[in-house]
């Protein structure tokens, strides 16, 4: 019988960097976003016209995932109901509960939606072994024999591009940062277990 996880393509999540069975790692950087319909004409043509030249200026494939999920607001309307609870002055109180069945009236008859936006940057080394040129050009080094240093080592030539990225967003006035080890299990437990209620970090990649 066959076990999920063999079609997860992630051998382990290192120092910030996902290493994938294959000896790929990968970045993967949250970005901000803008309104572009509340731009002017000439804005949005500008902005169109510097996100081609950031496009062009990139020499390896850029993945781009929106993720929407839905709200879980139940710790925030137990949040409110406590401190309904616990205030003293009546007018407050009221509208603190009043507030909060508000809440509840909304979530009831819609869901709350949020979306992030993620790049996810690429980098494979090639193991240039012995025996020609084209022979080390399809021999990949597994991931299981990366030791720190040579994942360090790896990691500074992915992070190069990393900051070209960031440098390009930066000019269409976009904010992008890596995320660490831990937001990015918790970002692909997420992914593979899209329960809105369910809110885990998982400790490492055997917990997808």
């Amino acid at each position: 019988m066959l076990n999920t996880k063999q079609f997860v393509q992630i051998e382990e999540i290192r120092n910030g960097v996902v290493v994938l069975k294959n000896g790929g790692l990968r970045a993967v950087l949250l970005t901000s976003s803008m309104n572009f319909a509340l731009k002017s004409s000439a804005e949005q043509q500008g902005i169109v016209n510097a996100f081609k030249e950031f496009l062009d200026s990139i020499e390896w494939p850029l993945q781009i995932i929106i993720n929407s999920r839905q709200v879980n607001l139940d710790n925030y309307i137990a949040d409110l109901d406590e401190r309904a609870q616990k205030q003293e002055n009546e007018l407050m109180r009221l509208q603190i509960s009043e507030y909060s069945d508000f809440i509840k009236s909304l979530i009831s008859i819609s869901n709350i939606i949020t979306k992030n936006f993620y790049l996810v940057v690429p980098y494979s080394p090639l193991n240039l072994k012995k025996g020609g040129i084209f022979k080390g050009l399809s021999s990949k080094i597994k991931a299981n024999t990366y030791s720190d240093a040579i994942l360090e080592e790896y990691k500074n030539q992915l992070w190069q591009r990393v900051k070209h990225i960031q440098a390009g967003l930066r000019r269409l006035t976009l904010r992008a940062e890596p995320l660490n080890t831990k937001e990015l299990l918790e970002l692909y437990y997420n992914f593979y277990n899209p329960t809105p209620k369910t809110k885990k970090t998982p400790n490492t990649i055997n917990s997808l």
